[in-house]
């Protein structure tokens, strides 16, 4: 299989994929603090196995719209969500082609090489790196995983080795000079048989006491017609409410 190269890193996209590159880049592997002082918000956008991972160039767009000297997102995405984005329509652009992203990544990003002491290690540089981490969308499947600390991929990773308690990364610091704890926030997406199930419920409940202890909010799915052609709940919180979600958090003008 061929490969895509995305600031210097393999992605797989098809196996007719011919090798492009995205206009930034970073200049080697990715270390956080080599980006802690550019002035900007960090965000990082994890997609997951659902077909609402259509919505995320509607979701980049909303962020950077009007705030390009205010945030920097980077987006960190699974195999399943890949295939949403592969240029198939005009909503569904190839991955690379959303604009005004300064770093896309994927499971084969996490060991490029073979590890040697001192060297990053991907998924704990993208949790230094990031103020927020908004799973949009989170899967039925990535749901399970999360709640279980399975982290068999580079979002679950991410999100496994989260600083839970805020003593590790330390707070946010906003624009206004006021603090806010970083935080994770859950979109998730699925059809109305897997949202109503028992097990969903379970594991849901664990997403509520997360919330409580202060490091996750949860962005509740809505009722609408699912690409699966069922009517009911379970389909990810509109784009646009997302999006005003984050930047109020972060204290960002819309």
């Amino acid at each position: 299989m061929q490969a895509i190269q995305i600031a210097r890193r393999n992605f797989p996209m098809t196996s007719s994929a011919s090798v492009g590159q995205l206009s930034k880049q970073d200049a080697g592997p990715f270390v956080a603090s080599e980006h802690a002082n550019d002035g900007k918000l960090h965000i990082l956008l994890a997609a997951t196995g659902s077909v609402a991972t259509i919505k995320l160039p509607l979701i980049v767009r909303g962020l950077i719209q009007n705030n390009r000297d205010a945030v920097s997102v980077r987006i960190v995405i699974t195999p399943s969500a890949r295939q949403f984005l592969m240029g198939q329509s005009e909503e569904q652009p190839l991955l690379t082609e959303i604009p005004d992203v300064d770093g896309i990544y994927n499971d084969a990003d996490e060991w490029v090489k073979p590890w040697v002491r001192g060297d990053a290690i991907l998924h704990i540089e993208l949790r230094r790196w990031a103020d927020v981490m908004v799973v949009v969308p989170m899967s039925a499947n990535s749901l399970a995983k999360m709640v279980n600390g399975i982290s068999d991929g580079l979002v679950l990773s991410v999100l496994r080795a989260w600083d839970t308690e805020g003593q590790i990364d330390g707070p946010i610091k906003l624009s206004n000079g006021s603090q806010k704890r970083k935080t994770v926030f859950v979109a998730a997406a699925m059809n109305t048989a897997m949202w109503r199930h028992p097990v969903t419920r379970k594991q849901m409940a664990t997403l509520k006491e997360w919330q409580e202890d202060g490091w996750l909010k949860i962005l509740q799915p809505q009722q609408k017609y699912l690409a699966c052609g069922d009517v009911g709940d379970g389909a990810m919180m509109d784009s646009r409410e997302i999006v005003a979600e984050i930047l109020a958090y972060l204290e960002i003008q819309g």
